[in-house]
């Protein structure tokens, strides 16, 4: 089993906190192209910015949700970054934001680090934790072989 293709968080709470994660990092990656343009950091300027992604986002877990696990890394969660950047650039275009090829690019690398480094790093933490159990339950007695 390879760190892409990881088990996804079971529990409600992993969850909802990978969704709360992604809603965060949403925000912020708005927040940041706000400020790069110097549009200004008000809050409902923010949320504007980051509503057709945040929409697309929400789409995509509601969709993904049924079959797959949207905090897993593969292959939801790259679906999930697919989802809410082509989605959120369209949602964006129809209501007559810009689309840029330029804005396209970062936005589909800015929302690929924040929304699968997490997930990387989620399934790399889980397979640490599995070799290390793998490790364990392998290892030598600690007792004294008796047979001598």
């Amino acid at each position: 089993m390879t760190a892409l293709h990881s088990t996804p968080p079971r529990t409600g709470r992993s969850l909802w906190l990978f969704l709360a994660l992604d809603v965060v990092l949403i925000i912020l990656f708005a927040a940041l192209g706000r400020d790069t343009h110097e549009h200004g950091l008000d809050p409902a300027g923010i949320l504007i910015t980051a509503s057709p992604f945040l929409a697309a986002c929400l789409g995509g877990w509601a969709l993904l949700g049924r079959r797959l696990s949207p905090a897993s890394l593969w292959p939801a969660g790259v679906l999930l970054w697919v989802l809410t950047a082509g989605a959120g650039l369209g949602i964006r275009a129809l209501a007559g934001g810009g689309v840029a090829p330029s804005f396209a690019l970062v936005t589909f690398c800015v929302l690929a680090a924040f929304l699968l480094l997490p997930r990387t790093a989620a399934a790399l933490a889980g397979r640490a934790r599995r070799s290390a159990a793998v490790r364990r339950a392998v290892a030598p007695s600690d007792r004294l072989d008796t047979r001598a």
